[in-house]
Parts: C-alpha cells; structure tokens; sequence
C-alpha cells in the first residue's frame, strides 16, 4: 500500500546517484532476461554480452526498437511479437490498441505502475475515484484502475459514453475525484450544469490519453479542482507524472529514459528535444531501448516537490516525421544517415514547401568547419532518391524542437 505523507515510498526522494546506481546495477539482469525469454531480443540482442550493459553508454549502443514496428512485428510472431517474456495464457488480461497492437497485463500488483502518479494527484486510502478511460478492449480503463487500487481508493468503472448515468452516478456517489481524458471531464461538467446536478465533490483528477491545454487546467481550477497528468502507454506503463509542484514531469522509478535524435539512437545533449526511449524493469514485457515516437526534453535540476528523479518537459509532439516528396517517402533515420556520411555536420534538417506545381526541399545543416555542400546533395539524392538544396546554417541556429523532417506544404 502506498504512504500516507506527501510521497508514495522512499524511492521518490532517493539520492539521484543511488537512484542512477540501482538502475544501471539491475540493467545487466533485464537484458540478459530479456535475451533469454524473449524471442524477439533473442535474436536482436544474441550477439550483446549482457553483463557488459553497465553505463548508459553501453545502453545507448544497443539497437532501438520501435512502437511503429510493433504491428509487423505482431502479424509475423502473433500474438506479441516477441517481444513478451510470459505467454498469452499466463497474463492477467490481453487487450488490443489501435493498430491493433495487442497488449498484456500481467497479475502483478498495479502491473502498469499508475499508483504513483495516482498518488501524486492527491488520492488517498479510502477515497472513491470515477474511472472514465475505457474497459471494453483497450486497457486505458484498467491501468488507471489497478493504479487507483494501489493506493487503497475504491473505483467505480464508467467507462466511456453514458454521459448522463455517468453524471448521474457523479451525483450519487460523489467521489473524490475523477480519472480520465481531458476534455471528457469538460463534458461530464457540462452535463451536470445542464441537467442542474451537484458534481462539486470532485476536486482532484489524473488525465491522459490526450492533451491538457493550459486554457482547460485554468477552466477546471475556477470550478475548484485540481488537475495533474500521467503519461504512460499500454507497453511500457507509466513513464512519467506531474506533481503539485507542476514543473514538469517526474520519471517514474521503474524506467530508464533517453532522449535521442529523431530516426537515430543517438542520445542528445541534456534540454534539447528528441524522442523519448524508454528501458523498463517489468519482467513480463522487458522493453529495451523501446522509441515511443513521443518528442520530450530533459529538464535541468529536481522538482521543487521534494522528489529527486529525472524530469522532461511533456509530450511536446510525434518524432516519427516521415513525409513524401515527389513521390518517395523520406524519413528521419534517412536525414540521419546523411549526416553520418558527412563528419562535419553537427546538425541537419530537412524543411519541405511547395511552390510553382513542385515540391521544394531544402536541408540545413550546422556544421563543424568547412562543407562541401555538393557531396552532401549528392549523399542526400543517394540516401532520399531526391534532390535538396545544401544551405549551411550557423551553429545552434536550428530550432530546438525536435524537428528534422519539417513538411510547411500547405495544400488548401
């Protein structure tokens, strides 16, 4: 059962060098596992020596799995790819999201890691909590459960649609809170006023599965409640939470995060924008190097909350930029490998307009010393099967916004 003070347990506050130590020390285990139970990782990792993935260097080497891939994956190696370490028989559940991409749950306690930042948002032992994420499939519905029980609160299982029941019941029961999409909560309080019944009983919710737009936090804090967000996926569970502090968002203590450059698996400098990959703990579905296609930056320095660990910004867009210009597909992996044939550049992206009936493209580059801006439209035309233009950009000119594919065409 989670604390009753101001943090769910002690792993919260911990030193971050304990915290680095303890994850790094348990990594050579969750490969090794990995490779050994999981057939996909049996293979993708058969030639790493486990015990050697000490350091996140060592970790930053290995391949990067994508979310993308996850449906091909599954239609090759039904029902999950590979990627599990238990057998469909031996979960809790299967779901599916859209996709479809089948996920598990195993029995293991709050097996999705929401308690945290269910504690987080201010629920407590005892405490009702209306669930309006779905049930019937998808597991949104049940992660925010388990989560919920975790931390001793009782749930009452909406679900989604129903929206008067669903008032009604809001009405009745008058639970603390409620556990959601953002703009799902607007509706339900729109419904109450509507048919004049007393919802003010909630005054706390945890959201996600959608973006909480700072107009609608301030809209929900004038009706007196307080609204954090979690951002956790059916794969990996949760990745990370806010805090009362609302500063950012804290990384949960079962993940280890990198944030890399769009297309690559190349880790970026501290506060710039890349994608976030995650490494999880979780033994059922021991995720390596797994890309979410989400874009985040690390933040500098710890939370004004009290807790110690990592934060990032938010979700602050998709990495998976592919875009077609004159007919071919061209991607970020592809804009990265242009740049590894070129020592000099530091940076590049790929800006694509339309005028005059064709498509304009045009790569910027950052680079260190001089550019032979011909071998790179010639590397670029090899790797993309179209031409750029080569325009040099000064140092730390390129917008910080993970961007490296940015499509402006516009066709209205």
């Amino acid at each position: 059962m989670a604390g009753t003070g101001d943090f769910y347990d002690d792993l919260e506050t911990r030193d971050p060098e304990a915290r680095e130590k303890a994850l790094l020390s348990a990594l050579p285990d969750q490969v090794a596992h990995a490779r050994a139970n999981a057939p996909f990782y049996s293979d993708a990792l058969k030639d790493v020596d486990a015990k050697s993935i000490t350091s996140r260097e060592a970790l930053a080497a290995l391949p990067v799995t994508r979310k993308s891939e996850v449906i091909e994956l599954q239609k090759s190696k039904p029902p999950f790819g590979g990627l599990a370490a238990i057998d469909a028989g031996d979960a809790a559940a299967v779901f599916t999201s859209p996709g479809p991409i089948y996920e598990l749950m195993s029995g293991t306690k709050d097996y999705f890691g929401l308690g945290r930042s269910v504690f987080a948002c201010g629920f407590r032992k005892g405490e009702l909590i209306h669930n309006s994420l779905a049930y019937h499939m998808t597991p949104g519905g049940w992660m925010f459960h388990s989560g919920a029980q975790a931390v001793g609160c009782a749930v009452f299982p909406a679900g989604v649609g129903n929206t008067e029941q669903q008032v009604e019941a809001l009405a009745h029961l008058k639970p603390a809170g409620y556990g959601g999409t953002p703009d799902f909560l607007q509706v339900l309080l729109g419904k109450a006023d509507e048919m004049k019944l007393d919802v003010s009983s909630v005054k706390k919710a945890m959201v996600g599965g959608g973006p909480l737009f700072p107009a609608m936090r301030e809209a929900y804090n004038a009706r007196g409640i307080s609204v954090l967000q979690n951002y956790a996926t059916a794969e990996l569970g949760l990745i990370a939470y806010e805090s009362p502090a609302l500063e950012g968002m804290i990384l949960d203590e079962r993940v280890i995060v990198e944030i890399v450059r769009p297309g690559t698996g190349d880790p970026v400098d501290e506060g710039e924008v890349g994608e976030v990959v995650v490494t999880t703990m979780v033994p059922e579905l021991p995720l390596i190097r797994f890309a979410t296609g989400d874009l985040s930056a690390v933040m500098t320095g710890q939370s004004p909350c009290g807790r110690t660990n990592t934060r990032i910004k938010g979700w602050m867009g998709r990495a998976d930029q592919t875009t077609k210009v004159r007919g071919m597909f061209v991607r970020p992996e592809q804009i990265a490998a242009v740049a590894a044939r070129h020592g000099e550049i530091a940076k590049a992206r790929l800006t694509v307009d339309h005028a005059g009936g064709k498509d304009i493209s045009t790569l910027q580059v950052e680079a260190n010393g001089d550019l032979n801006a011909e071998a790179v439209a010639e590397s670029f035309r090899a790797v993309c099967k179209v031409g750029a233009t080569i325009e040099r950009a000064e140092p730390g000119s390129l917008p910080n916004d993970g961007k490296v594919i940015d499509d402006i065409r516009k066709f209205d």
